[in-house]
């Protein structure tokens, strides 16, 4: 029976973005996908410049508007735009063209993708892991990088653990003409009135993704937020083309990205920045990581690699995380001086991730000025429990 080099379980960007790694450097690879591209999945859509370079070479981005502006409101007040005259700050796409584009570099660079097929089951062995899919079949690696999410399979198996979960909740919809060009190069962020939370509105072409994002455990008023933002933009009559939620959750720092032959990667190892809860960046950059890990041997190094170089940004994102929840006013008045829509605009550009950014005198001491503050709200409990 055949055992190939590396088997991926997930076609999304970190799937696809180790498989393409690794065939690229000649190992043997399949990718094991559920669905079938091109497929829609709940997700802001937008790149940042480091998803940018992370790309660059590998396709073509299909983008569906690039963003120079951003307005801020804090739950619906307090009103402002700031415009990035010196390049795009984000880069809109819709997921389905996007990872439809990362399954065909993938294909062009030497990987075999199944699609419509399920894992049910892994288990190691000293020389091979052995998948049982859902129809039976047994398929053999010699390693595995598992890009399922995290509510999957590997991630199971891995026993990855999460210090924060979130509900995701997003809106696609059809605009008209004229919303389209209200929106057109233009983001809104909205400060939420639950702990952490945030509502978006991202324009892409003909549709925009509308969505908010809250802690785990508060789904109903999640909800009753998303109903006040739309109904506040003008579009509660607009029938979406996609209604639809996630689960994100963010790894705890001492939680595992391995188990023997098996690496976790993207969603599955809760790899995204705990205050945006950006993921895509995440998703490419540890997709590359374990795919260079299988393709140089050397599975044991895919965590060092990871904690050096993903794990400084989370951990910054996770103080970001504790200032806003506690007084977003605040954060929002940060943002809205040049100090703070700088360091945004390098953040969204790439320049810099937000280990760098609070790293920085100036912004450590805004943050330790709001510190000090009475808190307006409990600190987010986010925790999987």
């Amino acid at each position: 029976m055949t055992v190939w080099d590396l088997v991926v379980i997930g076609g999304g960007p970190a799937g696809l973005s180790a498989a393409f790694v690794a065939a690229r450097r000649g190992v043997r690879t399949l990718v094991i996908e559920r669905a079938t591209h091109p497929r829609y999945k709940t997700c802001g859509g937008g790149l940042i410049g480091t998803s940018l370079t992370a790309l660059a070479g590998r396709i073509e981005v299909p983008a569906r508007d690039v963003v120079d502006r951003a307005t801020f409101t804090l739950d619906g007040r307090r009103g402002f735009t700031r415009r990035h005259g010196a390049g795009p700050l984000v880069t809109m796409v819709r997921r389905e063209e996007f990872d439809d584009r990362l399954r065909a570099a993938a294909v062009s660079a030497g990987a075999e993708v199944r699609e419509q097929v399920a894992v049910r089951a892994l288990e190691q062995t000293p020389e091979v892991v052995r998948l049982r899919l859902a129809g039976g079949e047994t398929v053999r690696a010699r390693a595995i990088v598992g890009a399922d999410g995290s509510s999957g399979v590997t991630a199971r198996h891995v026993g990855v653990r999460y210090r924060q979960v979130d509900l995701g909740l997003e809106l696609e919809l059809p605009v008209s003409a004229e919303q389209r060009a209200r929106w057109r190069h233009r983001l809104l962020l909205d400060w939420g009135p639950l702990p952490g939370s945030y509502a978006w509105v991202f324009p892409k072409d003909d549709r925009l993704t509308v969505g908010v994002i809250a802690g785990r455990g508060e789904g109903e008023r999640t909800r009753e937020y998303l109903r006040r933002f739309v109904d506040r933009l003008g579009l509660a009559g607009v029938q979406p083309a996609h209604d639809s939620g996630h689960l994100t959750r963010c790894r705890a720092d001492d939680s595992p990205l391995r188990r023997g032959r098996v690496l976790v990667a993207g969603d599955a190892a809760g790899l995204l920045e705990p205050w945006t809860r950006e993921g895509i960046s995440y998703a490419l950059r540890s997709g590359e990581l374990a795919g260079d890990a299988v393709a140089d041997g050397d599975l044991a190094g895919y965590q060092s690699a990871v904690v050096e170089r993903l794990v400084p940004a989370m951990r910054a994102g996770y103080r970001l995380l504790d200032v806003f929840s506690w007084r977003p006013d605040a954060f929002h008045a940060l943002v809205a001086t040049p100090l703070g829509w700088r360091a945004f605009a390098r953040f969204c550009q790439g320049r810099a991730d937000f280990d760098e950014v609070i790293g920085r005198a100036p912004i450590r001491a805004a943050l330790a000025l709001v510190d000090r503050l009475p808190r307006r709200r409990a600190s987010p409990t986010h925790a999987e429990p």
